[in-house]
């Protein structure tokens, strides 16, 4: 096939091979469908074990002498929800989308803790080998699955167990980085987590991805608040209530096209992000040791409260904690609310001393 006909080809299929389709697009879904099944999972054992709900914590299923509860079943089907939100982000035909179930249970499985990364890299080759066939036969209610879960299982084996360990690699030195010098790994992991977040990517994905938990964690639940909290604050003047909570517990991305437009409004929640940072990782000692996806959201429905709270929970269970205790709800307190709310329109009342924002900057 000539240059022309193969751009043809994938214009056709709509196979569009760009950062902004894997590194933004699917990423961003494949947050989502992290969301959707271990997040939401591990909120409903939450709250079904601190409120003695039976529905919630007395086992529903058993599949293979595994019990599941309600939250361990929305948990289990984590891999097959981020591959479907891929594909979806993908605009895959129903049969591609409908067969990247398989493909996102095994590569998650075979990924170990290092799942999302291979779910992500396989889902995606996965699917646009399935788009190229789709709709090519007569047959194509046989060749369209099996092409896309062939290629899918043959990935996941061939690529899952080395990508899921590389990835929990990358996380384990970070965390180990953030333990040895928890001052500047405080800094480093704090603002660049937060701006993930403020960008069209998806840090929680990004924590999920590299298992980020622990000091680290508490370092990445920091910048995000700093980002969201900060943005809601600092802006209340221009977009009123309407715009507290949509960037303070729904994201502070929406403000991505007003910092195009003026970079200098970022100027404020970078440098809270550096500072909450370090406060969390060396004043409190603010960890996340609930889901890895948790350290990136931040406030985003209070899901990184929820982790941390979950992570106490599960340190009182292993026995590594003995009681959650008020210098723990008072670093929660102040690191994810009160000093993002203070420091970051102080500091942005200097930038605009300095002429670099103005009024009207920041309206929604």
């Amino acid at each position: 096939m000539t240059t022309e006909k193969v751009k043809a080809f994938l214009k056709r299929k709509d196979i569009v091979i760009s950062v902004r389709r894997y590194g933004i697009d699917a990423l961003g879904a494949m947050a989502q469908g992290l969301f959707c099944s271990l997040l939401i999972g591990t909120i409903i054992d939450t709250v079904g074990a601190q409120f003695g709900i039976p529905f919630l914590t007395m086992p529903v299923a058993t599949v293979s002498d595994v019990s599941y509860t309600v939250g361990g079943l929305a948990s289990a089907m984590s891999g097959p929800a981020m591959a479907v939100a891929i594909g979806y982000a993908l605009r895959c035909p129903p049969l591609v989308l409908f067969s990247l179930i398989t493909v996102g249970f095994a590569s998650n499985a075979l990924g170990g803790a290092g799942g999302p990364l291979a779910v992500l890299f396989v889902a995606v080759i996965a699917a646009e080998l399935g788009k190229a066939v789709a709709g090519e036969t007569k047959v194509d209610i046989l060749v369209t699955p099996l092409v896309t879960i062939g290629a899918g299982i043959a990935l996941s084996a061939w690529w899952a167990p080395a990508l899921g360990a590389a990835a929990m690699q990358v996380g384990s030195l970070i965390m180990w980085a953030t333990n040895l010098q928890p001052f500047l790994m405080g800094i480093a992991v704090s603002v660049l987590v937060g701006v993930a977040l403020t960008l069209p990517i998806s840090s929680a994905a990004i924590c999920a991805a590299l298992g980020l938990t622990g000091l680290a964690g508490g370092a990445a639940v920091a910048g995000c608040c700093a980002q969201m909290v900060g943005f809601a604050v600092m802006s209340f003047k221009e977009n009123r209530w309407g715009g507290l909570v949509s960037q303070g517990i729904g994201t502070s991305m929406l403000q991505m096209g007003n910092i195009v437009k003026n970079p200098r409004i970022w100027i404020a929640p970078i440098l809270t992000s550096a500072i909450t940072g370090p406060i969390a990782t060396c004043v409190f000692g603010l960890q996340m040791n609930g889901t890895p996806v948790s350290s990136g959201m931040g406030t985003c429905g209070l899901v990184g409260q929820i982790g941390v709270y979950t992570g106490w929970m599960n340190d009182i269970a292993a026995g590594t904690k003995a009681a959650v205790t008020a210098q723990d709800w008072v670093g929660l307190l102040l690191v994810s609310f009160l000093l993002p709310a203070v420091l970051c329109p102080l500091i942005n009342l200097a930038v605009r001393r300095l002429g670099w924002v103005k009024d009207g900057d920041m309206k929604l």
